[in-house]
């Protein structure tokens, strides 16, 4: 499923002196006649992939851990997911796969959300309120 730039990668991947792990994410492109086919696009920079609420399994992450001319995969696990997230491992996830990946996936993650309030609205809102009081009196 992966065109020859993402294969290309695995290559190099295989070539590496070190274990490396990516990310692989299934994604609808055109191919070259302009037909939507699925695409398997890997990724080898730390980065994860947006985690997407799971919809007949083409939205699921899998894991790519390459080591010389091994290669294995698995799917990410709903931990993981959390975790990506800003989640405490103590978060106590559904034992259902599909539903803690769904709670996980299209989700906001709580330490952006913390970090923009902290850094963004409430200095906002400060500036707001103390503008409001000038022009009360």
């Amino acid at each position: 499923m992966m065109s020859p730039i993402n294969l290309a990668k695995v290559t190099a991947a295989k070539r590496a002196k070190r274990r490396m792990v990516g990310g692989v994410y299934k994604r609808t492109r055109l191919d070259e006649r302009g037909v939507k086919v699925q695409r398997a696009e890997v990724r080898f920079d730390d980065v994860a992939g947006c985690l997407r609420t799971p919809a007949g399994g083409s939205s699921r992450q899998t894991i790519l851990v390459i080591d010389g001319p091994i290669v294995r995969s698995r799917l990410i696990s709903a931990r993981e997911t959390a975790r990506l997230m800003g989640l405490p491992d103590e978060y106590k996830l559904p034992k259902n796969y599909n539903e803690a990946y769904h709670l996980t996936g299209d989700g906001v993650a709580a330490p952006v959300v913390r970090h923009l309030a902290a850094h963004l609205f409430e200095p906002l809102l400060g500036v707001a309120a103390v503008q409001g009081r000038r022009d009360a009196a």
